[in-house]
């Protein structure tokens, strides 16, 4: 039986979530098909265009993408602060980049003159845009109907594009929220696609070093024990369409948006999890990799093995195993999946 979304996203319990969405039948529509030989690869374009336009619609930041030829991931970040500060014309104007415009709303936002009753039903009606724009499952409607109907169009077809409806899952704390982004970003090295992170089309992971190339380049020939000072860390240059790296948590940071780690250390840890699972052996954690993994609560033993078979270790749910009991007793429920494999991977209770 499948779980309600109600149950699956609530803002009270985390702001991010895990979604995942695959092609009808498998079938690779975004790559090359290998029976006929014609090539799709040109719709991951589509599909990614198309999530940063909604970002920038949406009040709804993207963590981490991966965009294959039969599926797609990505890591969503619900800001309900910003919706919540955007007047009834910025909200309206937001909803109408999506859909057209009532009567009665198209004359609001031309500042003619209405009446009261007619001003209060404008106000309910934007009200419920505002309530939607933060909305998972309408981010999700926007992004697949969108690629459907273009894909639909291109194939001179009918029919369903999408294997029924997209999965989500509840990141509940910030070491779920990088293991999964690193599950994420490392899809393409998982799948045997690609060789390395640079490689690795169609991902935020590529986008996040094209956009600090020159810093890494600098801190590649530097000694693997040699740290950039925090200032450097946390200034290089972000894709501006991506939720930022913000560094560690500090009173400086309590009111700023974005992943609680330096950028540097997020794409060094995925880098050297990315080797490891593409050379299929256990090596040594790097000395400038142990305090990241320690920070974050990790038991250093598997958190290689839990990020390569993340999909199949985690649910509709990650997060550590008090997270996990808590969100239970809330949702009434019994036994919560995914409990074995939080309590594998946390190496400590993380609050």
């Amino acid at each position: 039986m499948t779980t309600a979304r109600s149950t699956q996203i609530s803002v009270a319990d985390t702001p991010y979530y895990h979604c995942m969405a695959r092609c009808v039948r498998r079938a690779f529509l975004c790559g090359e098909d290998q029976f006929s030989g014609q090539s799709f690869e040109h719709r991951k374009q589509w599909i990614v265009d198309r999530l940063l336009e909604l970002s920038g619609i949406f009040a709804i930041d993207i963590s981490a993408y991966a965009v294959m030829s039969n599926h797609y991931h990505v890591v969503l970040y619900i800001d309900s602060h910003e919706a919540a500060e955007w007047s009834l014309k910025e909200a309206a104007e937001h909803w109408k980049q999506l859909f057209k415009m009532p009567l009665l709303v198209d004359r609001y936002l031309r500042n003619e003159s209405m009446s009261s009753a007619e001003l209060d039903k404008v106000a309910e009606i934007i009200e419920q845009w505002r309530e939607r724009l933060q909305d998972v499952s309408w981010f999700m409607r926007c992004l697949n109907e969108h690629i459907a109907r273009l894909a639909n169009a291109e194939d001179q077809c009918k029919g369903c594009f999408w294997e029924g409806r997209f999965k989500s899952q509840a990141l509940l704390d910030e070491t779920a929220l990088l293991a999964c982004m690193a599950y994420v970003d490392l899809n393409p090295v998982r799948a045997a696609i690609s060789e390395s992170l640079e490689d690795s089309d169609y991902t935020s992971i590529q986008e996040r070093i094209r956009a600090c190339a020159t810093q890494l380049n600098k801190r590649r020939k530097k000694p693997a024990t040699e740290d950039l000072s925090t200032e450097r860390n946390n200034n290089i240059e972000q894709p501006p369409q991506l939720l930022p790296f913000i560094g560690h948590a500090s009173k400086q940071n309590d009111h700023k948006k974005g992943v609680l780690m330096k950028p540097l250390d997020y794409m060094e840890l995925v880098d050297w999890t990315g080797r490891q699972i593409r050379e299929d052996k256990r090596g040594a954690i790097p000395a400038h990799i142990q305090p990241l993994l320690q920070r974050l609560g990790v038991n250093p033993d598997n958190w290689t093995d839990s990020v390569q078979h993340y999909g199949r270790r985690f649910h509709n749910v990650s997060g550590s195993v008090d997270r996990l009991q808590a969100l239970s007793e809330k949702l009434s429920k019994a036994w919560m999946r995914g409990v074995g494999a939080s309590r594998r991977l946390y190496l400590q209770t993380v609050s």
